[in-house]
């Protein structure tokens, strides 16, 4: 047993005052108590707050943020920078798959993630041979997460088709090709990983349903649930006009539509992006209890659109925020510039609000950590007894922290636009970062920076 003392804490039903936290050996908060006192307990050196998870990410896009920021033509959009993204592939193997992931999972550590749903498609080889072991590429990201100390979801994708209409792949998606049996067999490998620590979980990840037909996805869908009731399904959906146009075109309804007409989605489903719904999609969805997993930055980056976020909250559906292609790695950064495009499109400030607190920070920090830990499967999200011990220790001395106190101190952390707030993480009651760094952070950027020079 370890007890902690925090002078200010962020609980599920706000900031209070004096909480101290007995951790049980395997990582669970197995109290909390309030207006308590720091006698026999480790003083925490800031305000805490539960880790938040990432529930989207394709750590490898990592590499290439800043290097499609130059115009092609006046019509540059998602399409245009997926070009790029596939020649960017054509040289990654797993030892470069893992050096990129273990510097990004140490940099969102660092930034207030701990823990990540990795929702990976490239499977193969190049020139779309599949490697000795079919699971390569994606054990090289679970062992990066391992190193690193970050809690990881693994989403093997099934990825079939090009377009609707179970079009052919294209030569240059060749590695992402995989069926079902295929997807069955990379868990498979996993599986003994699993059973010897609770920061792995395991799911899969339809990619699209330009990629995938209904039979497959059902039959996935299905195997998995037998093997895991609760595993998680991971999907994107509706990210693109043209997506939509062409999902209209093949079958006459929307993505949304289709999907909810077509598969039981239900709380163990994370819907990526979902930017272009209609209000009876965006009230189907919510009444769903999927998680929608929002990246703004990366919509922002690539042009997506917006999604319809104050009408899907207003009722209740639930929400996460992911990396996705990682041209932001900070949870603060992602949540400031969903509230910010919220404010442009109505022309007020002080949007996203709830019953809890009148305060726009605490608000998001708590909705998306709570639905960011149901999309991964993971008992976290909030510091409560039986919950994971993912915790934050902010710099109390940060100068856009200090002498904040309760409201004013998430407030801060996501609108003062600072960096460098967080001082300490903990995952699963392990501390992976203390006074701003991490024990491989050297090693694993000399191993980023030569993946680059191979790559680039």
């Amino acid at each position: 047993m370890r007890t902690y003392f925090a002078p200010q804490a962020l609980l599920p039903n706000g900031w209070v005052n004096d909480v101290r936290l007995v951790l049980d050996q395997h990582g669970t908060i197995q109290s909390l108590s309030t207006n308590a006192t720091s006698e026999n307990a480790e003083r925490l050196a800031g305000p805490v707050m539960p880790g938040m998870p990432n529930l989207h990410s394709h750590a490898f896009q990592r590499a290439m943020a800043g290097l499609t920021e130059i115009r092609a033509s006046a019509e540059d959009d998602f399409w245009s920078w997926r070009t790029l993204m596939y020649q960017f592939l054509a040289r990654l193997n797993p030892t470069h798959a893992a050096a990129i992931a273990e510097f990004l999972y140490i940099e969102m550590l660092k930034c207030g993630y701990t823990a990540v749903a990795e929702f990976h498609y490239v499977h193969h080889q190049p020139n779309g041979a599949t490697y000795a072991d079919p699971a390569d590429m994606l054990q090289a990201h679970v062992h990066a997460a391992a190193r690193a100390g970050i809690a990881i979801t693994a989403l093997p994708s099934l990825y079939m088709h090009g377009n609707f209409g179970n079009q052919a792949l294209a030569d240059r998606q060749k590695r992402f090709a995989s069926d079902p049996a295929l997807i069955l067999q990379m868990l498979e490998s996993l599986r003994p990983l699993q059973k010897n620590t609770p920061d792995l979980q395991l799911g899969v990840s339809p990619h699209s349903l330009r990629a995938v037909d209904v039979q497959h996805l059902n039959q996935l869908v299905q195997a998995v649930h037998q093997i895991d009731p609760q595993a998680r399904i991971h999907m994107h959906v509706s990210e693109q006009t043209r997506e939509v146009d062409d999902c209209l075109a093949f079958c006459g309804q929307r993505p949304m539509q289709w999907l909810l007409s077509n598969a039981a989605v239900d709380q163990r489903w994370c819907l990526i992006h979902a930017t272009h719904l209609t209000s009876e999609e965006t009230t189907a969805l919510a009444q769903s209890q999927a998680v929608t997993g929002l990246c703004p930055t990366t919509e922002g980056n690539l042009g997506d659109g917006i999604f319809p976020f104050e009408s899907y909250r207003a009722q209740n559906g639930r929400w996460g925020i992911g990396g996705d292609s990682h041209v932001s790695r900070d949870p603060f950064e992602e949540l400031r510039l969903l509230e910010y495009v919220q404010r442009l499109i109505t022309r007020r400030r002080n949007r996203t609000v709830g019953h809890i607190s009148q305060a726009v920070g605490t608000t998001l920090w708590l909705e998306a950590a709570q639905g960011g830990a149901q999309a991964l499967g993971r008992h976290s999200g909030q510091l409560a007894p039986g919950y994971r011990a993912d915790v934050l220790v902010l710099d109390a001395t940060h100068p856009d922290l200090i002498e904040r106190q309760a409201d004013a101190i998430s407030n801060a952390a996501i609108f003062s636009g600072a960096t460098q707030l967080v001082r300490d993480v903990m995952v699963g009651g392990r501390w992976v970062i203390q006074q701003g760094h991490h024990q491989r952070e050297v090693t694993a950027r000399q191993a980023y920076l030569t993946a680059l020079r191979a790559l680039i």
